[in-house]
């Protein structure tokens, strides 16, 4: 296995670091200022996504280790941002996205998993999927920026924004599932190359 802790991978740790910072401004800062900081703490992780795959791309440092963890430091601190937003908004309007996305991501990793050890073809991310995740991390930071009530232009935008998302997660998903199923459908038991 191809190891190399450089910039890159440590940049996706840090994404995984900051998802504990980001509970505790979230929790421990006060209401006038946990909304803004939390949403600053989570812009970060977003720029860190960016740009952990593009310096790995242009150092030529692209490792297996940093293909595993980077999209699982995606995924966590995009769930926990959910969690968080779906409890202080209080609404089944945001919880309903939210859902989608995070079985989304699960169906996703555990598709991918099951590919690897029992077809012959692999589902790379899509350009659809990494459409998907620009518009759902604008719509996470807009709205931890902008705190809950419906009243709020910027929360209808996250809202919209978040629901945009969610529709290309089950677009993805589907382009997903579409190349898995002649495998999955065919019963096979063991990986053929």
């Amino acid at each position: 296995m191809k190891f190399n802790f450089g910039m890159p991978n440590l940049l996706t740790s840090l994404r995984i670091v900051m998802i504990p910072v980001l509970v505790i401004v979230f929790y421990l800062l006060p209401l006038e200022w946990r909304y803004i900081a939390s949403a600053l703490v989570f812009s970060i992780a977003a720029v860190t996504d960016w740009l952990d795959g593009y310096l790995a791309r242009k150092l030529g440092q692209t490792t297996t280790f940093g293909a595993f963890l980077d999209p699982v430091a995606d995924k966590l601190i995009v769930a926990v941002a959910l969690v968080l937003l779906v409890e202080v908004h209080a609404s089944a309007i945001l919880a309903v996205p939210a859902i989608v996305i995070v079985c989304r991501e699960i169906v996703a990793s555990a598709l991918r998993e099951w590919m690897a050890q029992y077809s012959t073809r692999s589902v790379a991310v899509s350009y659809l999927a990494q459409v998907k995740t620009t518009i759902q991390m604008i719509a996470i930071i807009i709205l931890l920026a902008s705190g809950p009530g419906m009243d709020k232009p910027t929360v209808i935008l996250g809202y919209v924004l978040l629901y945009g998302a969610a529709i290309l997660t089950i677009w993805s998903m589907y382009q997903y599932l579409k190349i898995a199923w002649p495998d999955l459908s065919s019963g096979m038991t063991s990986k053929t190359k």
